[in-house]
């Protein structure tokens, strides 16, 4: 007979993936230990493992468990959007869901990379979601963007500026949630004329980016260049030989010349 699940199964999961997200973003993917985790969460580690084989699946599911809710947080805030204001609506579903999530967020940036490569494949294929409905929005309501060449650098740039907030933000000191996502939307949407502009300045929007107001690249042969503010050293001239070979001699054990 199957064994049935505790009314509670999910929710003390919920508990563990979070008090060992904090962990792992404390103290490290490698310096977090099983036993770490169940003490965390007052519990034996007979009983994490009846959620958890092992602490990779605890770092996947922190991950899968995450990029999913940010997945159904932006798909329901495009659903409710009106027409026009689903930039906003994107970055400001992910930022009300990066909300006491600093720490899954912190790993999904650092320790990603340290699944299995089948593993690693699922989590970016929700990442990839997430990156197609962001910049399926700035197209849309960008048209200086629209589907060019800037479309991929300007929707990283709307995520750089998304999720790396934790590093400054403080709630209840100076911009809300709400106010620094209108910021973001109207930096996008007031910024794309201008992006574009410059980003076709000598013809960069071929690449996709753009290297404005610098002076050409001198051309010069493949190697290292000299260290700024080091002195080259000048070969020893007679001078110095003559000078030096009293002391060369003596080593050789006899007179000098």
């Amino acid at each position: 007979m199957a064994r049935t699940r505790a009314q509670d199964y999910d929710a003390k999961r919920q508990g563990i993936l979070h008090k060992s997200a904090e962990l792992f973003a404390q103290f490290g993917y490698s310096g977090t230990s099983i036993t770490m985790i169940a003490e965390a969460c007052g519990a034996s580690k007979a009983l994490l493992y009846h959620y958890y084989p092992d602490k990779e699946a605890v770092l996947f599911d922190i991950l899968s468990t995450h990029l999913e809710q940010l997945i159904q947080a932006v798909e329901a805030a495009l659903e409710a959007a009106p027409e026009g204001d689903r930039l906003f609506a994107i970055a400001s579903a992910l930022l009300e869901s990066y909300r006491d999530a600093d720490a899954e967020h912190q790993i999904q940036i650092a320790n990603l990379k340290l699944l299995p490569a089948d593993k690693q494949d699922a989590l970016r294929a929700m990442e990839r979601q997430l990156m197609v409905l962001m910049s399926d929005a700035i197209a849309q309501e960008v048209p200086e963007i629209g589907r060019g060449p800037l479309l991929k650098p300007v929707t990283m740039s709307a995520f750089g500026m998304l999720n790396w907030h934790y590093l400054w933000f403080r709630e209840g000191r100076g911009l809300t949630r709400a106010e620094y996502a209108r910021l973001v939307t109207g930096l996008i949407k007031s910024g794309g004329a201008a992006a574009q502009g410059l980003a076709t300045a000598g013809g960069a929007a071929q690449n996709g980016a753009a290297l404005v107001g610098a002076p050409e690249a001198e051309a010069r042969p493949p190697g290292p260049r000299p260290a700024a503010g080091r002195r080259r050293t000048k070969p020893a001239g007679p001078k110095t030989a003559e000078r030096d070979e009293p002391v060369r001699a003596a080593k050789r054990g006899r007179p000098a010349e």
